[in-house]
Formats: C-alpha cells, structure tokens, sequence
C-alpha cells in the first residue's frame, strides 16, 4: 500500500506544493510531501499559487521548496509527477524510483498538468482546477474517498 507520496515538479513552488497540500486534506493518514527537480530550494510557494489556493481554502504559507534527490526518493512509496518529462528526470536522479513514479493526472486519461509559473492567474486556476480533480481521484483509488 503506498502509505508516503511525493509530488514533484520542476520548481517546487507552484503545482506540487499546491498537490501536495490538498493530498494531505483529502489522504490525512499519509505521509504527504513534495520536490522539484529544478527547485527554488528553501523559496515560499508562488504568490499566484499561494492566491489561488486561499481562493480554495487552501493554505501554502509556511511551504519551502526542496530538492527531489535520490535520498528523497527512497523515502517514499509512490511519486507523483506533473510531466512525462519530470518522469525522466526522476528516472536519471533516482533510476530506482522509475517504478514508483507516476503522473499525477495519471486517472484524468494521463493529462499533464501544464507550469503555470510566470502566466495570468487564470493559468494557475486552471492548473489548480486539474490538480483537484487529480487529487480526487487519487483519493479514491487509494480507498479513502
């Protein structure tokens, strides 16, 4: 059973803090963390992010980017990736991890979910819109919805 997860994207500030946080509303039981492969190390979540999720009730204020590294990787059962291409990248960091990685729209038809970074806020509430349903689903195929 896959009891940790760890959402990554690229720069950890955007996608999979906001992931990660409504996973841990909705997975309250697991161990819920995220990383970027290109990480802001130690930067708060993406101001836009941080707007359109309190929009949500959803709070990303005490969040500090952190590096995925291969030491993070095998602290965890299953990761969460928002692009085929962070799949890779997971893979040449942590080739182990290739298993356990899987796309976070993977039940949305295997969407990827686009980096809003530096676009309008209605890019990062569409974004948001995709990360919720993703994370609904997930909590359904892990028994707790």
């Amino acid at each position: 059973m896959f009891n940790s997860i760890l959402v990554v994207c690229t720069g950890n500030i955007c996608r999979s803090p906001t992931g990660e946080r409504l996973l841990r509303q909705l997975l309250p039981n697991k161990k819920i963390d995220s990383a970027g492969t290109g990480a802001l190390k130690g930067h708060a979540a993406d101001a836009t992010a941080s707007l359109v999720a309190e929009k949500h009730n959803l709070d990303l204020a005490d969040h500090q980017g952190q590096q995925f590294t291969r030491h993070l990787a095998q602290q965890y059962d299953l990761i969460l990736v928002m692009e085929k291409h962070h799949q890779e990248e997971v893979s040449t960091i942590a080739p182990e991890a290739r298993g356990k990685t899987m796309l976070f729209a993977h039940w949305l038809k295997g969407k990827q979910i686009p980096d809003p970074y530096r676009q309008s806020q209605e890019a990062f509430e569409h974004v948001y819109q995709l990360i919720e349903q993703a994370a609904q689903a997930w909590a359904t195929k892990l028994g707790n919805k």
